[in-house]
């Protein structure tokens, strides 16, 4: 497996995204643990989760708990490389919304039952996972400060930010800020901006939903012909090519795709021997 780097850490160079896992429509808890285990097999050391990556309000965390325990019962060889990697600040109430809350109390308890949930002592990356309109982002960047300083956390990283907010964590956090997970695909481009500051300032930039959200996925080829045409050269799927795409972009890039088959992690993780000449790049980048 190729790698690349977050912080201090080498990981993989795609990691798996729990969230299909946990949420609506998630299958039962059996093939997740597969897809798990075939991604661990296959020298997956990053998996992305979040607290709010459950359906129902009861469940806080499910995907986080899923997680700790399909690393538990890992047959495979030792699993202590993996970076979990989680977040806060995203809530579902269990109605199928999202809410926020930045406020640094907040984080700072949302932290703690990360940790349980783990069943860690400190968390390898912890996230801030989105901004809250009503908390000053300084204040909730705070937050991740303080649980660095107090070692609930090895490294911070933040979700779904700006060029600016980028900027602001990077003066409040310094060298413990290492990774910026934002969506990117060929669908959403928009993060372009974010991923070259995160180039220029050496940080990892996880793409979500890389292969357009779990509902858009299949469609990739479909939607985006020249893909699947350039796929068809290689023999390869529009999905795998879309992931070799993101990583020719830059060497911060590491794509986290949403599984929760072993079969689609086992085609994501091809992507990374999947070398696309200047000419294939240009007409992806054009498409």
């Amino acid at each position: 497996m190729h790698t690349r780097r977050i912080g201090d850490l080498t990981v993989s160079a795609i990691g798996l995204g729990g969230m299909p896992m946990s949420i609506e429509g998630r299958p039962e808890e059996a093939r997740s643990v597969a897809a798990i285990h075939a991604a661990l097999d296959q020298g997956v050391t990053l998996i992305d989760t979040a607290d709010a990556y459950h359906r129902d309000a009861n469940e806080v965390g499910h995907n986080e708990t899923l997680i700790a325990a399909a690393l538990a019962s890992y047959g495979g060889g030792p699993t202590d490389d993996v970076l979990v990697a989680t977040k806060g600040g995203h809530l579902r109430p269990g109605d199928g919304t999202w809410t926020l809350d930045g406020r640094p109390e907040y984080l700072e308890r949302a932290c703690e039952g990360s940790l349980k949930r783990l069943g860690v002592e400190s968390i390898g990356l912890y996230q801030f996972h989105r901004p809250d309109p009503r908390v000053p982002y300084a204040e909730s960047i705070g937050a991740l400060r303080k649980l660095l300083d107090v070692g609930k956390i090895r490294r911070a990283g933040i979700s779904n930010a700006n060029t600016h907010e980028i900027k602001l964590a990077k003066q409040i956090l310094g060298n413990d800020l290492v990774s910026v997970q934002n969506q990117f695909s060929p669908a959403f481009r928009s993060s372009e901006p974010e991923l070259r500051l995160c180039h220029e300032l050496g940080l990892a930039f996880l793409p979500w939903s890389p292969l357009g959200g779990i509902s858009n996925a299949s469609e990739l080829g479909s939607r985006f012909r020249v893909f699947a045409e350039v796929g068809e050269g290689h023999s390869v799927s529009p999905q795998q090519v879309s992931l070799a795409w993101m990583l020719a972009k830059s060497p911060v890039v590491i794509p986290i795709p949403g599984s929760s088959r072993p079969e689609t992690i086992t085609d994501s993780i091809a992507a990374v021997d999947l070398k696309l000449s200047e000419q294939e790049l240009a007409r992806l980048d054009a498409a």
